[in-house]
């Protein structure tokens, strides 16, 4: 009933401007229905489920799990302290290596650059499993090398890894609009005798405010979020999305787990909400059209200091991805390392047909979120349906709700029929596939922005139809923007994790959850091996889509 009346609600505005505009076509109509419906049902209906379920307990209204969490206070206290830690850390520690590698030489830009888009295609607590190897109680280096006796297991180690996991992106982000810079404003400085320090303080730092903000709120998001790196190098050190997970895989207590999950939101769209005011609204000074190059010095205290943290940081960023490499081909053999594929084989008894389900799974969610998030995109930009600017809204809000959340919601709304999905491959699919809308959407958008709009009016005055609309006048134009939809889709579903947590079944796991279980169970070596299957699916697929959709590599567009 509920689910009925909102639909009816949220579909009024749509259908009375459908008797206003008699000359809309039928197939839009029907279409924009299915997409609003898929996104009712399979983003908001989700959402509004956990907020039920976490106040209405046997009928009635009930906040006792909330008074119990905040009388507590240490969870959320962890959470918020872990969150803004990590932010800080990962927003610097990512200003200096996009400005360091904005003035570095081409060389050396082209090789980190490639590192940096490497480790974008990882799991997202693989960092975790190089951590216990290198710096765990038996670390190669803590132990081995400094004969050291310490507890890597706390708050400093989630820290760490989650700073050094989120950098690549940031990194990336950051790196991605000093490339666009005015470059002529930067020379005209050097002409009028502006020394290194100054041009990185009055020029290129300023220009990357916004994106800093942004950084800020993804490392947030992500941070709090993240369940798997407090369970693995956490020790006793807990957070709200690991208590929300033990709440519902060892106690059953969905309520108490929905509690933590919206006390855990409402914190993030706080600091959405905040930040965003702080956005500069100026328009951003548009790309210089010179040919001329950059010419700033590589001297002074500033660069110096950025050049030597950027390399620490790509090194060690590279220690712990090789370590993954040398766990996977070695083994302990009276004492010493040697090569071995005992891992391999180990492995294999893991992974079974979860490498096979987590590919087919990726593949679908790349294919069909790409196509629903364009056509989406589509009939905002193109057709300018205002209902449809509603569902945009609606489909971009997986982009702030943690992926414990996400999950606990496909739980409780499609545990029941009409729609009783639970334990299904369908409604796992369904998951991974609406939680990556946001990026399809925005990047949909962009994409229909940017045709050229005589070419879709010079189709509509020959008489063709929304089909070949899109067919002949948009896809040619957007190929470059369905290839890095689909690439990213792939990648975030073979590694994602808390979204599909509650969903999967023990005989039905993705390579991720494998992975996670084998790590926990301290088969760190196996562990190993599945992180580097993943990355390696990641990275041909990625270079397959390059080359034949994209038909530029990846890994060039950034140098």
């Amino acid at each position: 009933m509920i689910l009925e009346q909102f639909i009816y609600f949220a579909t009024a505005p749509f259908l009375h401007n459908m008797k206003r505009f008699k000359n809309i076509k039928i197939s839009d109509i029907i279409i924009e229905g299915m997409l609003g419906l898929a996104t009712i049902l399979f983003i908001l209906m989700p959402f509004l489920y956990v907020f039920i379920e976490s106040f209405v307990i046997n009928g009635e209204i009930n906040f006792n799990f909330y008074k119990e969490l905040l009388d507590s206070g240490y969870l959320l206290t962890n959470t918020l302290k872990l969150g803004f830690i990590t932010s800080f850390t990962s927003l610097l520690t990512s200003i200096v290596l996009a400005v360091y590698l904005f003035m570095t030489r081409d060389t050396i830009k082209r090789i980190i650059t490639f590192i940096l888009s490497v480790t974008l295609i990882s799991p997202p607590f693989v960092t975790s499993l190089s951590y216990i190897s290198l710096f765990g109680r038996r670390g190669f280096i803590t132990h081995k090398v400094l004969s050291l006796n310490l507890d890597p297991y706390n708050m400093w180690g989630v820290v760490a890894m989650q700073t050094l996991a989120f950098i690549s992106l940031n990194t990336l982000i950051l790196y991605g609009l000093l490339a666009s810079i005015d470059k002529d404003a930067i020379n005209s400085a050097r002409s009028l005798g502006a020394n290194t320090n100054r041009i990185i303080i009055d020029i290129i730092l300023p220009q990357i405010r916004n994106p800093m903000i942004t950084v800020f709120l993804l490392s947030f998001f992500k941070s709090v979020a993240d369940f798997a790196t407090p369970s693995i190098i956490g020790g006793r050190f807990n957070v709200l999305a690991l208590q929300s997970y033990f709440e519902v895989i060892a106690n059953g207590n969905l309520a108490k787990a929905s509690s933590m999950n919206v006390l855990l939101l409402l914190p993030i769209v706080f600091l959405y909400l905040i930040l965003n005011r702080l956005y500069d609204k100026r328009p951003i000074q548009s790309k210089s059209q010179s040919l001329s190059k950059v010419i700033i010095k590589r001297n002074g205290t500033i660069y110096y200091i950025f050049a030597i943290i950027s390399i620490l940081l790509v090194t060690l960023l590279t220690m712990l991805y090789l370590s993954i490499i040398f766990s996977a081909f070695t083994t302990m053999s009276k004492g010493e390392l040697v090569f071995s594929l005992k891992n391999f084989r180990n492995a294999g008894k893991y992974i079974n047909d979860s490498m096979l389900r987590s590919i087919a799974y990726s593949l679908i969610a790349a294919i069909f979120g790409t196509f629903i998030g364009f056509l989406i995109g589509y009939y905002v930009i193109i057709k300018k349906s205002r209902f449809m600017r509603l569902i945009d809204l609606i489909s971009n809000m997986p982009y702030i709700i943690p992926g414990t959340f996400f999950g606990l919601g496909y739980l409780l709304f499609f545990k029941s029929p009409p729609l009783a999905l639970t334990g299904t491959s369908i409604i796992v699919v369904l998951n991974v596939l609406f939680k990556q809308m946001p990026f399809a959407t925005r990047v949909g958008n962009s994409a229909m922005s940017s045709v050229d709009r005589n070419v879709i009016n010079s189709i509509r005055d020959l008489g063709a139809n929304t089909y070949y609309e899109i067919k002949d006048g948009i896809i040619p134009n957007i190929r470059s923007s369905i290839g890095i939809s689909i690439i990213n889709s792939f990648t975030a579903t073979m590694t994602t994790v808390g979204s599909i947590i509650f969903l999967v079944y023990p005989g039905k796991k993705l390579m991720t959850l494998v992975m996670f279980d084998v790590i926990n169970s301290g088969k760190y070596d196996e562990g190993a091996v599945i992180a580097l299957l993943i990355m390696i699916i990641c990275l041909i697929f990625n270079i397959l889509v390059s080359k034949l959709i994209v038909r530029e590599s990846t890994f060039n567009k950034f140098s």
